[in-house]
């Protein structure tokens, strides 16, 4: 993947931190080029007082912002992913200082994962372990466009029995507390900024987890994205029919009832898709931000909405001994569990979830 900068990366602040992970980058077979609207990762250098956006020019462009945070940095979640939003970022990277040669590294992630890579003595130790986080952004590919047929049936516009349970499962999920508010990203963003996110992601808010229930042989109901998981009622908006993936546009495509405006469905659809098209004995899927122990889990924490975190949790469930009831762990991120039913999930599924997900 090609990348750049943009931002303050050649002040004095950063101009060190960017030429350490340039190096870095190039070592590991990325291109740097000049012009960050042709790179399809982009890291984008602003002040602590002052986060900026890099205007992405399509949905297919990853960006990490840096900014220097000044001590104490004690509460990472609240106060560093304010910049993450504020900038736009797939990732943020927050630099702290430290006793040692190099700040403390912190990163904060869209799932609201923390983790830390610590100031050293060793520079390319520093920058190959930085990159290492970087890693799964700089090798990935989005599939969150939706391509939306208003074909779907007359009779399933006020859904049907599985959109009932898919509902009831929502439900669930928040009498376990295991469904986080949407983010309201409206609070943080001006107007025009969010107008962007929208733009760009086809969202009004950052909401965590979803659930989907197949519906025949070809095609799944599934949560929408951005929506109050406890309150999945309407068709089109809360819950919509996925029918098919197009590769060749990276796209979704979904049967919607005509005459709405759709949501688009969760980022992780292609994940689903992929379980679903192996797998003809699962009958429904359920990721959680939440942990359970002794969990095979995925190498790399791929970025949601992602061809690779697909196929990461898609291998773990072909190598499972009964693919439809695997548990599979997404690293930093939570889980993705298979049933026959959405009602067979929770019974085996209940006593056992952890809140929240141990970062590494």
């Amino acid at each position: 993947m090609d990348f750049s900068f943009a931002g303050d990366h050649d002040t004095d602040r950063f101009a060190w931190f960017a030429e350490g992970l340039k190096a870095t980058m190039e070592s590991h077979g990325h291109s740097f080029v000049p012009d960050p609207d042709t790179a399809e990762l982009v890291v984008n250098f602003f002040p602590e007082s002052r986060p900026r956006a890099y205007r992405r020019k399509g949905q297919a462009v990853f960006v990490t912002g840096v900014s220097e945070l000044s001590p104490p940095f004690e509460e990472p979640i609240p106060q560093g992913y304010p910049y993450l939003v504020r900038s736009l970022s797939n990732l943020f990277i927050g630099l702290v200082p430290s006793d040692a040669d190099a700040p403390d590294v912190h990163f904060l992630t869209l799932e609201q994962g923390h983790y830390v890579v610590e100031g050293n003595h060793d520079r390319s130790a520093y920058f190959d372990r930085v990159y290492r986080r970087i890693e799964p952004l700089a090798t990935s590919s989005l599939v969150i466009n939706n391509t939306f047929d208003p074909d779907l049936p007359e009779e399933l516009w006020d859904g049907d029995e599985l959109t009932e349970q898919i509902y009831r499962a929502g439900r669930k999920l928040d009498a376990l507390n295991l469904l986080p508010a949407p983010f309201p990203i409206e609070e943080i963003l001006s107007e025009r900024e969010l107008k962007h996110v929208k733009k760009l992601y086809g969202i009004g808010g950052l909401s965590y987890g979803n659930i989907s229930a197949r519906k025949d042989d070809t095609r799944f109901w599934m949560s929408a994205s951005g929506v109050d998981k406890s309150d999945l009622r309407e068709v089109g908006r809360d819950i919509l029919l996925v029918k098919d993936y197009d590769p060749g546009r990276r796209a979704m495509v979904l049967s919607v009832p005509p005459d709405i405006e759709p949501r688009r469905v969760s980022v992780d659809a292609i994940e689903h898709w992929m379980i679903y098209r192996e797998h003809p004995e699962v009958g429904a899927i359920l990721h959680v931000h939440a942990w359970m122990d002794g969990v095979p889990s995925t190498d790399f924490n791929y970025p949601c909405g992602t061809y690779e975190l697909g196929e990461a949790v898609a291998e773990i469930v072909r190598q499972s001994p009964d693919p439809a009831r695997a548990v599979v762990g997404l690293r930093n991120h939570g889980l993705t569990i298979t049933g026959t039913s959405l009602d067979e999930i929770f019974e085996r599924i209940e006593g056992k979830l952890q809140q929240g997900v141990p970062m590494s």
